[in-house]
């Protein structure tokens, strides 16, 4: 009996002298494995094609200094097409498969809401979700951190800035889904506030360019405005066909467009005059520390400087995850990273964050642009 006391005492003493042997899966000796679900493929590809360039930038120029207290950060990335089940498929998948640490830059509204049951059960922090849906804010999600402002944000600052102009007759065009409704409902809440509501509402399904019946609809109310809560493909086509239906409102939409992708999909002469809210810093100018050092990886490691909205909101996401588990210490655990999240502020550069146990809501910045001529975005 004192032999096998004497064996318990040394293994357990062991077994607490080698952290990686009590880690929480994703973390060994040398790396810290990290997940993400996001479209690579399907009509919204671009978008997580952009986000993965711009998080892999980071983490390549992370551990070419030597990681995160000597672990190197690896990231595993698997396609969702923008399609709920198979976010959620991804999920379990990153975590019982994959045994990865974490979870960040999910994409999409309702793919991100059914898979917030899997990781929320597993207890695997998701940080950075491209999503701005109140229904994934409120209440807090303890594994759930938002790096980017809400819809009902962006859509208070282009509903103020188009009343200040004097257009108070405003129609909504949206996404039948989590994003879109969430966004109309951030629309219809601000207009309220002036005491207006929209004049004519329409929508359109997700991953479909089926728009007739909305532009029916919308342009019956002949708005001042259209705002519009939806991808790049379907506000393009929604867009030619108001515009063949001999109608010009001044159209605006939210951050998820995508500006170049959008760009890319009308032709700047098309696109010029369309107003896009953005929640990231301006990628096309280095006066932020945190767009020069986004200039200079994706140069590095991309070799090319095609710069993004999504490539640096991936970027930032990155930076927030390696400073989360650099401030969790080096023998860092999830429950760990979530405290160090909800423990304070943490400046990205000029891109700033702020966390506490009962807000997750990383941000409130907006920044309101509008494409030019030349198809540049203008502030």
């Amino acid at each position: 009996m004192k032999s096998l006391l004497v064996n318990l005492g040394a293994g357990m003493l062991f077994a607490l002298g080698n952290p990686a042997m009590a880690a929480d899966p994703g973390i060994s000796d040398n790396t810290i494995t990290l997940g993400m679900s996001a479209p690579f493929s399907g009509p919204n590809g671009a978008y997580g094609k952009e986000m993965k360039e711009g998080a892999l930038a980071y983490f390549a120029q992370l551990n070419a200094s030597g990681g995160i207290n000597g672990r190197k950060v690896e990231l595993v990335t698997l396609d969702d097409g923008y399609e709920t089940e198979k976010t959620v498929a991804n999920t379990r998948k990153l975590i019982t498969e994959n045994k990865v640490f974490a979870l960040m830059a999910y994409y999409g509204s309702s793919p991100t809401t059914e898979a917030m049951k899997v990781f929320s059960e597993a207890k695997v922090p998701l940080i950075g979700t491209i999503s701005g849906a109140g229904t994934l804010r409120t209440p807090a999600n303890r594994y759930m951190f938002h790096l980017r402002a809400s819809y009902a944000d962006e859509t208070e600052a282009i509903v103020n800035h188009l009343v200040g102009l004097g257009i108070n007759q405003i129609a909504v065009f949206y996404q039948n889904d989590g994003f879109g409704k969430s966004g109309l409902d951030g629309v219809i809440a601000t207009l309220a506030q002036h005491k207006l509501k929209p004049v004519a509402v329409g929508s359109v399904e997700r991953n479909s360019l089926d728009v007739g019946n909305a532009v029916a609809q919308i342009a019956k109310a002949t708005p001042q405005a259209v705002i519009m809560v939806t991808l790049y493909k379907p506000t393009a086509e929604f867009i030619r066909q108001m515009r063949k239906a001999g109608q010009i409102p001044q159209f605006s939409t939210l951050s998820p467009i995508g500006a170049d992708l959008l760009i890319a999909e009308m032709g700047a002469k098309e696109a010029h005059g369309i107003g896009i809210s953005q929640v990231m810093p301006y990628p096309w100018n280095d006066t932020l520390p945190i767009t020069k050092e986004y200039h200079k990886a994706l140069q590095t490691h991309a070799k090319h400087g095609n710069y993004s909205y999504y490539g640096i909101e991936g970027f930032i996401n990155a930076k927030l995850v390696a400073e989360a588990l650099k401030k969790a210490g080096r023998d860092p655990s999830r429950e760990k990273v979530v405290s160090a999240l909800e423990s304070g502020a943490f400046d990205l550069g000029g891109y700033k964050v702020n966390y506490s146990p009962a807000n997750h809501n990383g941000s409130r910045f907006v920044d309101l642009t509008v494409l030019g001529r030349d198809g540049k975005v203008l502030r």
